[in-house]
This record gives structure tokens, C-alpha cells and sequence, in this order.
């Protein structure tokens, strides 16, 4: 994949895949799976780091993230997420984060809202870095947004969705994610756009989809968004195994003599 590559997979009708990847042994198994593109998401501060929200990420610990999933994933395209407020401190802070997560590995930038960041997106893609937008849900604004709530259910809320999302366009954004927002809106907004949309929360309307690792193989289990289908259970998987672990250690059947050195 490459930003060409989006443009084409929507105007061939051919669905977009992404996965979250956090380290090398997640972005080798979504690219061993055939995965599209990976989001080396800010979501990390939860599922990786145990906070409450994703406000906590910094560009160092986004740029330590992304330089392990391109070891992991060296042939597959990856995004990597602004931190929370990285791309709303003047736009020198903001393209030397950039920088560095593209050269920490990232083939482009995904920032949240439109809002105060037209003129950056522009800046961005001119430099020569490639930026997929985020509109609906967005994380980094949840004390905002008055928690994780669906978006665009109003008329207003969803006028300003479909303007913000052509103005994304216009500036030079060569995809958008669009977050828990009803499926039909989802669908509207992704036929007027040229650019592809992918979809979390949005229906199957959208151009592509992605989800969070932990949340589609069973790894997390804090709490389970209506959107989220798992498609494995590896938190039982691990569970079984690490007792099995603990039970023969106890009995003293681990290790075996083939398991010893003479």
C-alpha cells in the first residue's frame, strides 16, 4: 500500500484494512495476516500502558512505538498517531513531531479534528508527509466531547461533520478515519468524499475498517464498545497456558529431560 494505493482501492470498490500495532511481535503478526495498513494508535496509553484514557501519549513514546512496528511490519504502510495536543502547539512543534515519527518509521501522520489544524494538514502534506484525517469520536478531545459518546446524531453536528471532513479533503489528507457516528451519516459522508473513509463505530458503509488489536482478538477486556467484534479470545488462550505453566512447574514435569541440556 501506498497513499496512490487508497485512492484506488476506493474508486475499485475494494475495501480497506487496519489494525492497531503497538510493538514488533503485533505488527509482524498483522502483516503475516495480510493486513493493510497498521495505526500505530495513541490508543497504546490504554491498552499497552493502563491509562484511563489516551491523553497521557507523548511524541517519545509514540516515535518508541513506531520505530518497533516497522521492525515488526517492514513491508506494510503505517500510520502513526499525533499525540494528544503535539499538533495544537505552533506548527514548528507540530512538523518536528511529525518528523520524527516518519522517521521513526511511519509513512504518514493521522491527527484528530479540523478545527484549528487546516493550515498544519497543508503544511504537512506540502513538506512531503502524508496525513489522514479523524473526525466523529475523537479521543483526544473526550473531556470535550463529555466522554465517549456517539457523534453526529444532530443536524448541526452533522453539517459540520460533512464540511469538516471537505475541508480535510481540500488540504491534502488522502484518507479519514470516521468514529462512532451513525452508519448512515458514515455512508453519506464517504460517497461525497473522493478520498477513502474508514470506518470504527460507522457501519459498513465506509470505504474501509479498523479496529483496535486488543479489541479484536479478545486481549482486553476493560470494557467492549457495541462496535467492536472479537474475532478471537486470545485472553483465555493465555490464561490456560500460563496455568498450565504454573502446574507443571509445581509438579516438578517441567522440564523434561528433553527440555535439559547433558
Amino acid at each position: 500500500m501506498n497513499v496512490l494505493e487508497f485512492i484506488k482501492r476506493k474508486q475499485s470498490a475494494k475495501p480497506i484494512t487496519m489494525v492497531t500495532a503497538y510493538d514488533y511481535f503485533s505488527a509482524r503478526t498483522v502483516q503475516s495476516a495480510g493486513v493493510d495498513c497498521i495505526l500505530v494508535g495513541d490508543s497504546a496509553g490504554m491498552v499497552i500502558h493502563g491509562d484511563k484514557d489516551t491523553l497521557q501519549m507523548d511524541p517519545e513514546i509514540m516515535t518508541l512505538h513506531t520505530r518497533a512496528v516497522r521492525k515488526g511490519a517492514p513491508d506494510t504502510f503505517i500510520v502513526s498517531d499525533m499525540p494528544f495536543l503535539s499538533h495544537r502547539k505552533g506548527l514548528d512543534f507540530a512538523v518536528e513531531t511529525a518528523g520524527e515519527l516518519i522517521r521513526a518509521g511511519a509513512n504518514a501522520v493521522k491527527l484528530e479534528g479540523a478545527r484549528g489544524v487546516l493550515d498544519l494538514v497543508k503544511h504537512l502534506v506540502e513538506s512531503g508527509i502524508p496525513v489522514m484525517g479523524h473526525l466523529g469520536l475523537t479521543p483526544q478531545s473526550i473531556h470535550q466531547l463529555g466522554g465517549y459518546k456517539v457523534q453526529g446524531r444532530s443536524n448541526s453536528q452533522q453539517q459540520a461533520l460533512r464540511t469538516q471532513a471537505l475541508e480535510l479533503q481540500s488540504q491534502g489528507c488522502f484518507s479519514l478515519v470516521l468514529e462512532c457516528v451513525p452508519a448512515e451519516l458514515a455512508l453519506e459522508v464517504s460517497a461525497e468524499l473522493t478520498i477513502p473513509v474508514i470506518g470504527i463505530g460507522c457501519g459498513n458503509g465506509t470505504d474501509g475498517q479498523v479496529l483496535v488489536w486488543h479489541d479484536l482478538l479478545g486481549c482486553f477486556s476493560d470494557f467492549k464498545p457495541k462496535f467492536v467484534r472479537r474475532f478471537a479470545n486470545l485472553s483465555d488462550v493465555a490464561v490456560e497456558g500460563l496455568r498450565l505453566f504454573v502446574s507443571e512447574v509445581k509438579e516438578g514435569t517441567f522440564p523434561s529431560q528433553e527440555e535439559s541440556y547433558k
